[in-house]
Formats: C-alpha cells, sequence, structure tokens
C-alpha cells in the first residue's frame, strides 16, 4: 500500500494519536514508571548508535525473509504482547492479527487480549504466539497453557518481569483502572473526543463492552485484576513449563546476564530481552544495553528478541547488529492504531520495513541475517 493520511512515521502516528485520544487513554498508552524517564532512555539510547555505511556491494537483490524459532517470516520484526489494546481502537487486537497474517510476522497474544487466543490465531493465519502469565490461580494459568496447546501455539512467551506492579503516576492521577470505575470526570473527558466515544460505542454495542476475553472465556471464573501480583513465575515455575510445554518456550522480562545464562541452561529457546518498555523497574538499564551483556553472555548462537524504543526502521537494523536475532514493536504499534486504526497499523509497518530494507542495504547487506557487529561504526573504532 501506499503511505496515506501524512502518516510516513512513528513520530507522525504518535503525534495524531495524542490529538485523537482522551488523555486518559494517550496515558495508558505513553505512561510509564517513576519520572518515565527510562521510555525515552531505551530509544535514546538506539539513536545514539551509529551505524557503518559500506560500498561497492552488489545489494540489488535483497530480502527480508527470515527464519526463526524454525519458522520462516516475512519481516524481521513483530508485535509485542500488549493488554487491553481496544481501548485504543475497536477491534485492535483483530487488526494486528489480520495484518500479521498479511505480512507474516509474528503477533504475540497477551494474556489479558481483548480477543481469544483461540480467535487470535486463527486470524493471524498461524502467525502467533502467546505471552502467559503466572497469574492468580495455578488451575487457570494450567488452562490457559492448555488451550494454547490445543490451538495449536508453537510459541509460548513467560513473562517474568510483572512479579508485583509498579506505579505508574499518569494513572494513578487520571484515575485509570480496569475494568473502569465511571466518574463524572471520566464522562467529560471522554465527552470531548466524540468521534472516539462513538466509534466505541457503537462497536460496543455490536460485539459487546471490551474485556479481557481469556478471562471471561476460562472455566475457572478468575476476574481480570490489572494490577493483581504475578509471584507464580518462579525458577521452579519455569522447570515445571518447560516440562510441560513442548513447542517453543521464550522468557520475556531478561535483563541480567547471570539470569539469562540459567534460563538457557534450563533449556528455554530464546529469551526476549525487554525492561517492559520501562513499565516496570525505572531505574532499570536501558534494553539494548542488556542485549549487548546478555549476548556476550550467553553465546553467539543463542537466539535473543529484543523489545524496546523501536520508533524506525534503523532501530531494528540497530538492535541486530547488537545481538538480536529477533525485534518486536510495541508503544509504535499502538500510537498507530490510536492515530487510525488499521490504517495506522499498515503505515507503521511499512514505514519500518521500507526503513530497514534501505538501511541493511546500504550496510552492504542483502538480508537481515547478514546485519551483525561490523555493522556497527564502533566496530571499527575499536579495530582502530
Amino acid at each position: 500500500m501506499e503511505l496515506s493520511q501524512n502518516l510516513y512515521s512513528v513520530d507522525d502516528v504518535q503525534r495524531l494519536a495524542k490529538v485523537k485520544l482522551p488523555k486518559m487513554i494517550y496515558d495508558f498508552v505513553e505512561g510509564s514508571a517513576g519520572d518515565e524517564s527510562l521510555r525515552d532512555l531505551n530509544t535514546a539510547a538506539l539513536d545514539k548508535m551509529r551505524l557503518m555505511p559500506r560500498v561497492l556491494i552488489d545489494v540489488s537483490k535483497r530480502s527480508l525473509d527470515l527464519q526463526f524459532l524454525g519458522k520462516d517470516y516475512g519481516l524481521p520484526f513483530g508485535v509485542a504482547p500488549m493488554g487491553m489494546c481496544n481501548l485504543v481502537w475497536p477491534l485492535a487486537d483483530q487488526i494486528i492479527a489480520r495484518e500479521a497474517a498479511r505480512r507474516r510476522f509474528p503477533v504475540a497474544v497477551s494474556t489479558a487480549s481483548s480477543t481469544t487466543l483461540e480467535r487470535m490465531i486463527e486470524l493471524a493465519d498461524g502467525f502467533a504466539w502467546f505471552q502467559l502469565y503466572a497469574d492468580q490461580s495455578p488451575d487457570f494459568v494450567s488452562d490457559l497453557i492448555e488451550r494454547a496447546a490445543s490451538a495449536n501455539y508453537d510459541c509460548l512467551i513467560l513473562t517474568v518481569d510483572v512479579p508485583i506492579p509498579s506505579r505508574r503516576l499518569r494513572d494513578l492521577r487520571n484515575g485509570f483502572s480496569y475494568p473502569f470505575h465511571w466518574t463524572v470526570k471520566k464522562v467529560w473527558q471522554f465527552a470531548k473526543y466524540p468521534t472516539w466515544s462513538t466509534r466505541m460505542i457503537l462497536t460496543s454495542l455490536q460485539n459487546g463492552i471490551p474485556e479481557p476475553a481469556n478471562y471471561s472465556s476460562s472455566k475457572h471464573g478468575i476476574k481480570f485484576d490489572r494490577n493483581a501480583p504475578r509471584t507464580g513465575a518462579t525458577w521452579e515455575f519455569l522447570e515445571r513449563l518447560r516440562d510441560k510445554w513442548f513447542g517453543k518456550l521464550v522468557v520475556k522480562g531478561v535483563l541480567c546476564p547471570d539470569d539469562a545464562i540459567k534460563i538457557r541452561d534450563i533449556g528455554v529457546d530464546a529469551i526476549y530481552v525487554s525492561n517492559h518498555g520501562g513499565r516496570q523497574l525505572n531505574a532499570a538499564p536501558t534494553v539494548i544495553d542488556s542485549l549487548i551483556s546478555i549476548r556476550e553472555a550467553v553465546g553467539k548462537n543463542y537466539p535473543l528478541i529484543y523489545d524496546g524504543g523501536i520508533r524506525n526502521g534503523e532501530h531494528v537494523v540497530k538492535a541486530m547488529a547488537s545481538g538480536a536475532n529477533f525485534t518486536m514493536l510495541g508503544r509504535s504499534i499502538m500510537y498507530a492504531l490510536g492515530a487510525s486504526g488499521k490504517v495506522g497499523v499498515e503505515c507503521v509497518i511499512e514505514s519500518i520495513e521500507k526503513e530497514f530494507d534501505s538501511s541493511i542495504g546500504l550496510l552492504g547487506c542483502c538480508s537481515p541475517t547478514e546485519v551483525g557487529s561490523h555493522s556497527l561504526a564502533q566496530h571499527f573504532s575499536r579495530k582502530a
């Protein structure tokens, strides 16, 4: 498709989303823990890195296809697990799933998704991973694992960096909670955004009020609690999960090299390096710094996924040059949904794809797998 509505970058959709979304909803997307500095440092750390162009190489035949965890994908990036997307745009997670099927990239389906995990993998034509929290009830968690296996998910992601909820000041100041507790202030705020409100009301009348569908469809009657502790994610739980889950197993939310080595040695198939978009421990290291350290610790061949601060195709290249085998997009997709729903998502995916493609060509590479530490300018500084 051609880029439309003057949406040529993540910055474009972010600016538009801020105008079109009620403040409470935009702040839910944009907000982080503490003073929110880590969210911006993730992106700033990527911006600071320099790439080394190479010349006189035939790069006329390029492809972004690559194989990861035994499956062929059409892009070197997918969409991170994000709950409650439907608060930003009606049926948002279904929009992402259909785009995943069309472009052959993985969508990580959140435990708190607004569409059931069974429906999401169907819409994504198999290009879906399931993200699991060690939530309130062991029976509920076991049921989710069984449902994922029955739905033919070949990859399970265990998120381990949210044992306790963080303090997110924007949500506290806005009185944001889920499910909503209606107040006069909230009704007045939403009334000032009639286009968003009308769209949400009409869709709710037709499809029901957005809710965490994997909870409401569970036989165990567990209610979603955004602030519930998830302390069930322990080393013992991971070992049991590895024995129980026969597909690919990924652990998400890892920053410490010592933890990465131990996770690898348990037999986990890949580590998902992430600081939860700065939404947990604000004083944590940036993702790119942790990626570099973890790559050094686990060796050159162990699969690593990067997620944090990606806003353009060059950022994807820099993550892969620093040791990532695959990357995931989070807020960039939420901004796109808030700006223009399906059109916004298509524009952001295409923008990042095209920038990645041109960037690797200028680096003298014809595929994502050719990108490496030699693609970084500092590689040559060290040699000098």
